[in-house]
């Protein structure tokens, strides 16, 4: 069993929680996740089954889209709605205001991770030093915000809810938080849908009891996309049985050993299929050498 599952995860489970019940439902041990929510965050968590586990540093890497709803005028330390309150403030901001707030985090910023995150540092979790009521200095991390969306407000409750398309490695309570910072009277998410991982959208992910049921209806391959469908943006190359022995073992692959393989531009990368279509790898053509080399092998 080999592919990617685009999950629904719903309020209360951790994403190791899917994980473990994904095994019990598909009865497979070999299943990974492609990226933490926390546990009363929902949305999208695309699952990796088999030889797709070798795609999850991939998965990581691509920018998310998420829908929170934050509540203004207060502070706690888990930095959204579920920790202990620290502080509270007077909301006196306008919507203008908020608004010109929200585009001056747009772009390149600094962000510094919550102390209620999976981090390591020194070998430890920060949540774990955090639960112990420790605090450490955390350095602040770049990250791109590519757009962030006022979808609605309503600042007489003192609540408002944006939309954010960010790069990998973006905290959304510490985003919420300098928010709260900037405009003068505090913020904390009061809630969160990512629906948006790369390719995968919140409104074609199935929920767990979605996907049991089509195991128990043998249509698991309606839920269960290839590994190549990550890949779609990549022309198809497939070899000819002479170049079956580079392909097998991971090697250069010449340009003549595949079929139209003089046609692909240098440094462009391809998916390669062997000679029965079977999917195999990620390769890109070699300027230098004029060859086919090796990006990362799926394959067996």
């Amino acid at each position: 069993m080999n592919g990617i599952i685009n999950v629904k995860k719903e309020k209360g489970f951790t994403s190791h929680d899917v994980v473990a019940k994904l095994r019990g439902i598909l009865h497979f041990k070999k299943i990974g996740h492609t990226g933490t929510l926390d546990p009363d965050a929902t949305g999208v968590l695309p699952v990796c089954i088999g030889k797709a586990t070798k795609v999850v540093d991939l998965l990581t890497e691509k920018d998310k889209t998420y829908i929170a709803g934050v509540k203004l005028g207060v502070k706690t330390d888990t930095l959204d709605m579920t920790g202990t309150v620290l502080e509270t403030r007077p909301v006196t901001c306008t919507g203008e205001e908020l608004e010109q707030c929200l585009k001056s985090f747009e772009g390149d910023i600094e962000q510094v991770p919550p102390m209620y995150s999976a981090i390591k540092i020194q070998g430890k979790r920060l949540y774990e030093m955090a639960r112990q009521g420790k605090t450490v200095e955390r350095k602040p991390r770049k990250v791109t915000i590519y757009s962030l969306k006022l979808l609605q407000a309503d600042l007489e409750k003192n609540w408002f809810e944006i939309e954010v398309h960010c790069s990998k490695g973006t905290y959304i309570r510490s985003l919420c938080d300098d928010i709260g910072e900037k405009l003068g009277c505090l913020a904390a998410m009061d809630s969160l849908v990512r629906t948006q991982v790369g390719r995968f959208s919140l409104d074609e992910a199935y929920t767990l009891d979605e996907i049991e049921q089509k195991v128990k209806e043998d249509r698991l391959d309606e839920v269960l996309l290839s590994i190549d469908s990550l890949f779609m943006e990549y022309p198809a190359v497939q070899v000819l049985e002479t170049g079956m022995k580079y392909l097998q073992n991971g090697n250069e692959i010449p340009v003549n050993s595949c079929q139209d393989g003089d046609k692909i531009a240098f440094r462009k990368t391809v998916r390669m299929y062997d000679t029965n279509r079977e999917f195999y790898a990620l390769y890109q053509r070699n300027a230098a050498t004029n060859k086919f080399s090796i990006v990362k092998m799926f394959h067996p």
